[in-house]
């Protein structure tokens, strides 16, 4: 059991506690998280811990904001570093992939939200985050058609769609295989085939 400092000011413990849920949500099915097992990974009473949120949805949303705030900010400063379009998106590919290995409970976490019947704030979450990262994706295709970098055929959407698909693949290879290493070693092939796939086909007249 990791055991933190018992006395840390509010916004530390409430980073702590998202923390603990990650790390937990790598190690088990994150529906089966208890607010006690989350507790006693922290070295925390349930009572500790619920001074600081009222409910286990009130550690979700903070879950879910903590995930979308350092994947969009990371996604955002590879594609800003990169010379052209293509080498932001791929840029953003490997950051994407670099984040789930490091984070490998938080894809888990994610797809459980999305696969719950019922409308939840953690849920929406989810799809507000997909909505945005997707929104990032296709302006970057558009720029890259414009530059002429991409197929000025190109549809953008289905390139978008095809981009998340593509790294949710990935992870759920990895997750079958019990091997978080096993991603970052298959991304840079897989990005090429997408690569390919979407560029501009020069005239091999």
């Amino acid at each position: 059991m990791n055991q933190r400092p018992k006395h840390l000011p509010a916004e530390e413990r409430r980073a702590a506690t998202v923390e603990a849920v990650v790390d937990l949500a790598g190690e088990q099915n994150p529906s089966d998280i208890t607010t006690t097992a989350i507790a006693q990974r922290m070295g925390l009473t349930q009572g500790a811990l619920f001074r600081h949120f009222p409910n286990k949805d009130a550690i979700l949303q903070a879950v879910m904001s903590w995930v979308s705030e350092r994947l969009l900010a990371r996604v955002d400063k590879a594609a800003n570093s990169a010379a052209s379009p293509i080498e932001a998106l791929e840029a953003v590919f490997m950051t994407h992939i670099g984040f789930v290995s490091e984070h490998p409970g938080v894809p888990r976490m994610l797809f459980g939200e999305l696969q719950r019947a019922e409308e939840t704030l953690p849920k929406r979450m989810v799809q507000t985050l997909t909505q945005r990262y997707g929104e990032r994706l296709c302006r970057l295709l558009e720029a890259g058609k414009a530059q002429g970098e991409l197929d000025p055929d190109l549809d953008v959407k289905a390139a978008a769609l095809l981009f998340i698909g593509t790294i949710q693949g990935l992870v759920m290879q990895s997750l079958m295989a019990d091997d978080v290493a096993r991603i970052r070693h298959d991304a840079p092939n897989v990005f090429a085939i997408y690569r390919r796939g979407i560029s501009r086909m020069e005239n091999t007249k």
